[in-house]
């Protein structure tokens, strides 16, 4: 998916927030600077969102010396969540269609995501999401189409949000299930360390996709998951990541996109709002 102007200003005011946290000098922080403008420069109109993050995340690992930037905060977003766990466990089991009820809250935690802003509301998101009309709803199609698929894939997005995910697929009970996170941290996103610390190997197969963009972007992805992806009847798509790598990516595969639209080129591009929750099958209209 091709971005547009918009990203650039959206890019610029993340980066100013990661160069105010990390420890660098002045000099580092105005190299930092010029390399991020350099690479907007290089790149010219032309160019996907998740690539470019991917590029930017490599210079972050560089300027900080540290391969995992975000190693903390994703240990204390699995943390927050998996304090919440029997509660929504709970919450899921007494609801009058658990498959809905999961399927919200695996959406509701799509707001974890520190590529688009440090602070969220995640009681107030899950107060909201169990209580709205989703902009565009194929979650039947979706329960319809899980239960008659031999092979499942979900492709995991955030920290923490990771252990939504685990419930929504404790409520599916589909046996032949796999969770693919990243190849190797980026941002805050899923890595098999996370999958491991939460517990996804417990329900799932885990996968990792073999590539450290904050998305799937398969012609860069290992030879073993794109196997996966080409034979897997129904794939789950979680967060606007994983999103802009497929919406546009010809595979001819049933792809359901689960998320919380984050900025008006999702909104744009979907026909919805900024801040809607959305479960839409890939070709399908509204």
């Amino acid at each position: 998916m091709v971005a547009d102007y918009r990203c650039f200003f959206c890019f610029a005011r993340a980066f100013e927030r990661i160069i105010k946290k990390e420890n660098l000098s002045p000099d580092e922080k105005k190299c930092f600077a010029n390399d991020l403008f350099g690479l907007f420069n290089k790149v010219k109109h032309e160019f996907s969102v998740p690539v470019l993050l991917r590029e930017l995340h490599v210079l972050l690992k560089q300027y900080s010396k540290n391969p995992d930037p975000y190693k903390e905060v994703k240990k204390q977003s699995n943390d927050l969540v998996l304090d919440m766990y029997t509660d929504l466990k709970k919450l899921i089991f007494e609801s009058e269609d658990q498959f809905d009820t999961a399927l919200r809250l695996a959406i509701a935690g799509n707001i974890i995501d520190y590529g688009v802003s440090d602070h969220f509301d995640l009681q107030a998101t899950i107060d909201k999401v169990l209580n709205s009309d989703f902009a565009i709803n194929h979650s039947r199609k979706l329960k319809e189409a899980v239960s008659k698929a031999k092979t499942v894939l979900y492709l995991g997005d955030n920290a923490g949000e990771i252990v939504f995910d685990k419930l929504f697929i404790e409520t599916m009970m589909h046996p032949n299930l796999w969770y693919a996170v990243r190849g190797a941290p980026v941002i805050n996103d899923s890595t098999l360390e996370d999958a491991s610390y939460v517990g996804m190997d417990v329900v799932a197969d885990v996968i990792a996709n073999g590539y450290d963009a904050p998305s799937t972007l398969l012609e860069h992805c290992s030879a073993e998951f794109n196997e996966l992806f080409n034979k897997a009847d129904v794939i789950i798509s979680k967060g606007q990541g994983n999103l802009e790598g497929l919406l546009d990516n010809k595979t001819g595969r049933d792809v359901y996109f689960l998320l919380m639209v984050k900025c008006d080129v999702i909104a744009d591009r979907l026909g919805v709002k900024r801040e809607d929750f959305v479960v839409v099958k890939r070709g399908d209209k509204k």
